[in-house]
């Protein structure tokens, strides 16, 4: 069922607030991503046109770096469209209730996996024009997050992709997005650096 033209647009206002309060939080590693992370806030001045791939057609995406337990593979679709390897990830929807819960959509979306465990925090920033085949959509700025696949489980290929396969981190296939290495290495680096878990007592 198709959500109400108001609804949609409270929607998008509630989405466009979430992602402005999720970069104000975020530590941007270097001038690089600080520089990215105050464009995506002043284009979020906008308000919720600026996430709708039917409003402004530079917009907000989501996207998700997924990697095994060992971090030592990364799961990459093959983009029919764009014709390269890259990390699951696109567009904003107004069923989502944060920035965070639409790359969880599109990651197991694009990945068929039903049990990857997205984390919350950024891990990195990009901002690309698009080849003529995506218009009327004319940039991206995508907002990535670090998923962790408990099993190396087998992918499914959607209508968007030609492909979807695990790939080493240190052996990323030819024809890999021009920020795939660096992102990878971003997101490796993210969850290499999360706390470890606290030691507890067996439950059962």
């Amino acid at each position: 069922m198709n959500r109400p033209a108001g609804a949609s647009t409270a929607a998008y206002t509630r989405l466009c607030s979430d992602a402005a309060s999720l970069l104000m939080r975020w530590d941007p590693p270097d001038s690089g991503q600080t520089r990215l992370r105050d464009e995506f806030l002043t284009h979020l001045e906008r308000g919720g046109s600026s996430l709708r791939r039917d409003g402004h057609p530079a917009h907000l995406t989501a996207g998700v770096v997924v990697l095994d337990p060992g971090l030592r593979w990364v799961l990459l679709t093959h983009h029919r469209k764009a014709g390269a390897w890259f990390q699951f990830g696109g567009h904003l929807e107004s069923g989502d209730d944060t920035v965070h819960a639409a790359a969880a959509r599109e990651a197991g979306e694009e990945s068929g996996l039903a049990d990857l465990d997205v984390r919350p925090g950024v891990v990195h920033l990009d901002r690309h024009v698009l080849p003529a085949s995506f218009r009327p959509c004319r940039e991206h700025l995508d907002v990535r997050f670090a998923a962790i696949a408990p099993t190396m489980g087998r992918p499914s290929v959607g209508d968007e992709s030609t492909d979807v396969r695990w790939w080493p981190v240190n052996g990323l296939p030819p024809g890999a997005a021009a920020d795939l290495g660096a992102l990878v290495a971003a997101a490796t680096a993210h969850l290499r650096a999360e706390p470890a878990p606290a030691a507890g007592v067996p439950c059962c």
